[in-house]
């Protein structure tokens, strides 16, 4: 049996987090979940993570500053942010994909995470996992 993959699920609102646990749970996946962003940049120091999905739109970190970060850690794990397409805005983001919280259908969502999460095989040659210690010190 392989093992499940991996995803970190950060979202402020705790529903919306329930629903997605839930939702991954029940189509094999292994979910932790993170309430703001230095709470996930610390679970995913501690854990390799296949994927993170986060919420765009959370107070002190918003969703673009935490995959930023996280990108500093480890660049190679696939990361999805959810939210409004207005409050997100027009510029580059760091994620790997952008998703519209509302004309997203979970159907859409699972295919996605699939997709992605097949295609992590580690890190690209060159590339370093950063220490958590490393990490704060470049912020």
């Amino acid at each position: 049996m392989r093992p499940k993959k991996i995803i970190l699920c950060v979202d402020d609102n705790e529903q919306e987090l329930s629903v997605l646990k839930f939702m991954l749970a029940t189509n094999g996946y292994r979910v932790v979940s993170a309430n703001n962003g230095q709470e996930a940049i610390g679970i995913f120091a501690d854990l390799a993570v296949d994927l993170v999905l986060s919420d765009f739109s959370m107070p002190q970190m918003n969703g673009d500053q935490l995959v930023n970060r996280l990108k500093q850690i480890a660049s190679h794990v696939p990361m999805i942010l959810l939210g409004d397409p207005q409050k997100m805005g027009d510029h580059l983001h760091s994620a790997d994909a952008l998703l519209a919280k509302k004309n997203c259908t979970p159907q859409e969502l699972l295919e996605r995470i699939k997709v992605m999460s097949a295609r992590k095989r580690g890190p690209r040659k060159g590339t370093t996992r950063m220490a958590p210690a490393e990490l704060a010190v470049a912020s």
